[in-house]
């Protein structure tokens, strides 16, 4: 319970950063979250009633108006469940995969490693009920691989990544550089969304969830073998260059660095491009992926260099 609690603050704190002022989250989201917190208790505050109306429930102000180094003061305070069993369970990560591709085309390797992926035990058991296992996919032979985060509800639904509002600008993104969505790869850190209490929101994955499933992600990378890696987002940029050594993403944005010999160049998210609809950013934007172009001798036009200028 308090890794769910914990998983819901961090989300909320990194929309916060972002410049979210308000998030949209329905009545019954709302019970949901409020019956999964009952019996946990905050210092100093009184219990939320159990039967209270989600229209009448109150947010304790010491939490409402907590800075990021305040929440995580309140999270040391909330004590451990005794009765909790902290013993490893089925969904528990373990170390990384270690399993070898069988010699072949670039098309055997992929077809056998997605196999791997899709009947991975701790993939599968970290996959909701009723949804899907997320994999790559593209173009083999592609010279631009495109990283995200981790699959959202979209995704998990139809089991490929960037299928939603955030795909669909990918897509456009694409499209401007004079490309197709077929004519690259597009992947993710993750081969699972991260799981809430809810279905409501998304939350980032944690360090032990990204290098478990790193080895699958850096071996697509090597089943294609791209002449550059794009990372979008935060999440991506410390997954591929290392957590322990990226902040943020203003870190690395638009500076290259590599991943197991492969240039990276890190950008926005289009899911912070969508939230934020600064055409500032959205050139900043383009401007990483005019260097993408430029690494791969891709054709640039003064009509393209001109975007959002």
């Amino acid at each position: 319970m308090r890794a769910e609690l914990e998983s819901v603050i961090d989300e909320l704190k990194r929309l916060r950063k972002e410049g979210v002022q308000h998030v949209y989250v329905s009545d019954a989201s709302i019970k949901q979250l409020q019956n999964s917190i009952e019996g946990v208790p905050f210092p100093n505050e009184q219990k939320l009633e159990s039967n209270a109306p989600t229209s009448q429930v109150e947010i304790p102000e010491r939490i409402r108006s907590a800075t990021p180094e305040e929440f995580d003061q309140i999270l040391k305070e909330v004590p451990s469940d005794p009765k909790k069993d902290t013993s490893p369970g089925p969904n528990s990560l373990g170390v990384p995969p270690e399993f070898k591709l069988p010699e072949g085309s670039k098309q055997d390797k992929w077809d056998a490693l997605k196999e791997i992926v899709l009947s991975c035990p701790t993939c599968v058991a970290n996959t909701r009920d009723g949804y899907k296992t997320v994999f790559g996919v593209g173009n083999l032979d592609a010279d631009i691989f495109f990283c995200g985060e981790a699959p959202g509800a979209e995704e998990e639904e139809q089991g490929e990544p960037f299928v939603g509002k955030a795909g669909q600008l990918l897509n456009k993104m694409i499209k401007a550089m004079g490309l197709d969505r077929s004519d690259v790869y597009i992947g993710n850190i993750m081969n699972w969304r991260p799981q809430l209490p809810t279905r409501v929101g998304n939350r980032p994955p944690t360090k032990e969830e990204i290098e478990f499933c790193l080895p699958y992600l850096k071996a697509q990378v090597n089943v294609v073998r791209p002449k550059l890696i794009v990372a979008l987002g935060a999440t991506a940029a410390k997954g591929l260059l290392g957590a322990d050594t990226v902040r943020s993403l203003r870190e690395v944005k638009g500076v290259w660095r590599e991943f197991d010999g492969t240039p990276v160049i890190s950008t926005y998210h289009p899911s912070y491009l969508l939230r934020n609809d600064s055409k500032r950013d959205k050139r900043s934007a383009w401007e990483d992926l005019l260097k993408a172009m430029e690494r791969c001798a891709l054709p640039i036009s003064d009509k393209q260099r001109g975007y959002f200028l």
